[in-house]
């Protein structure tokens, strides 16, 4: 079998960003955005409202250019490391674990849905909103919950659409699920091929990847500008009246993250046998570096590193299962969408009943899969995940301001749900591909 170098080997590029406390710089940049914003706001007085708006345009502008040149790379990275994950393994080694890793992700992603709707109804963060005045277009009645009658119906459609008829169609649009789908089928394929054939595409998947990590490099230096032009636009626009009224609404998505991660660390306690504290203070860099980008598919080379080097992970399993989870593994993700649906429609005034929820679940399930690595990726497809419960999307345009700020914590959960996974996988998987790669590399 021809080697592929493994990703990890490019996390060069971001230990300096590690070891330069990013996470650090970008706790300074939102406050002083903070700070700026308030300045900036019509309300204080001290600019007009078109002068605060031409203003708020250009504080956008790092967090922009930082978004673009992470999409630009996203699916050329994932692609040429799904590829290398599957390369590196035999095919008996996919098909030991493949189908158990998909089914392990729906039953984590499960769970954080679960997290999100009991939070949220719990602390009911939409009913505080309402009370507040509401999001845009509240106590319009047109809206109600859609039945989930044809629920099963759609099934069989939602099962054959994950094959893309047309690959760079879902390249183009940015759908992940499609994506991910094409390059598993065609990572297999490539592992038929006779070893002289194989080698072009494996130096040059490797060069892709070099590539996309110097540019992920560039874009990580504007990080901190970024994320202090997003704060002070969102306060010049909103106020921090709106924005302490969201902010109940923030700490509940928080607080059912927190009751994840604590789902994690009992995975990795109970299931594992690893000390859970131990387990926080080893994915530290790959966590706060996350926090900071709010961009796990960026991360990815250092939470490979992270996987073999300090939790012991064979590297023939966190080849294969970082980058497929970084992809399709979104619990924080699905916890903020749910979360958020549950929020709005409490916003809104909308009672969900339990078919509608059961059709929220069924939705989320499908969307966080299929959600882009990327920051805002979650808020991208929201929308179709409040048309499925029946609820206005006219609020997403609140969300969309905060989005950023939540971001960082979900990636970081995104993260640590990924690394969970290398253990638990690697628990039960790593000894026998350790044989099987050995037994490959003798003959």
């Amino acid at each position: 079998m021809i080697e592929f170098k493994s990703l990890n080997r490019l996390s060069v590029y971001l230990d300096r960003l590690v070891k330069g406390r990013l996470w650090l710089k970008v706790i300074i940049g939102l406050l002083l955005g903070a700070g700026l914003g308030i300045l900036l706001n019509p309300s204080t007085g001290w600019v007009t409202e078109k002068l605060s708006s031409e203003l708020a345009n250009w504080l956008d502008l790092p967090g922009q250019v930082f978004m673009k040149l992470v999409q630009m790379i996203m699916i050329p990275l994932i692609f040429t490391s799904i590829i290398s994950g599957i390369v590196s393994n035999t095919s008996d080694n996919l098909k030991s674990f493949g189908l158990r890793l998909l089914l392990y992700f729906l039953f984590t992603t499960g769970v954080a849905i679960f997290i999100g709707v009991v939070v949220t109804m719990i602390f009911k963060p939409g009913k505080y909103v309402l009370l507040k005045g509401g999001l845009p277009n509240s106590g319009d009645p047109s809206t109600v919950p859609p039945a989930a009658s044809d629920l099963l119906e759609d099934i069989p459609g939602a099962i054959s659409n994950l094959i893309p008829d047309n690959p760079l169609e879902a390249i183009l649009t940015g759908e992940m699920l499609g994506v991910v789908v094409f390059t598993i089928i065609i990572g297999v394929a490539i592992t038929q091929l006779r070893e002289d054939l194989v080698r072009p595409i494996i130096r040059m998947a490797e060069a892709v990847q070099k590539i996309c990590m110097i540019v992920v490099s560039w874009a990580m230096m504007l990080v901190p500008y970024a994320v202090f032009g997003m704060m002070a636009a969102l306060l010049s626009r909103t106020g921090l009246g709106v924005f302490v009224g969201l902010g109940y609404y923030m700490l509940v998505v928080v607080i059912g993250l927190l009751v994840l991660m604590v789902f994690y660390l009992l995975i990795v306690g109970l299931l594992v046998r690893y000390n859970p504290l131990t387990f926080l203070k080893d994915i530290r860099e790959p966590q706060l570096l996350a926090f900071s980008t709010a961009s796990s598919a960026a991360v990815m080379p250092l939470s490979m590193k992270t996987a073999d080097e300090k939790l012991g992970v064979s590297s023939n399993i966190s080849d294969f299962v970082i980058p497929v989870g970084a992809t399709i593994n979104m619990d924080g993700t699905a916890l903020f969408q749910c979360a958020t649906t549950v929020f709005m429609a409490q916003a809104y005034g909308i009672e969900l009943n339990m078919p509608s929820i059961l059709l929220l679940t069924v939705t989320v399930v499908a969307a966080s899969i299929g959600t882009p690595a990327i920051p805002g990726g979650g808020v991208l497809i929201l929308a179709s995940v409040l048309s499925g419960a029946g609820i206005p999307a006219d609020g997403l345009i609140v969300i969309i301001g905060i989005d950023r700020i939540l971001g960082m914590f979900r990636t970081a959960v995104n993260v640590t749900g990924d690394l969970t996974a290398s253990m638990v996988f690697n628990k039960f998987y790593g000894s026998e591909m350790a044989v099987e790669a050995s037994t490959t590399g003798e003959r």
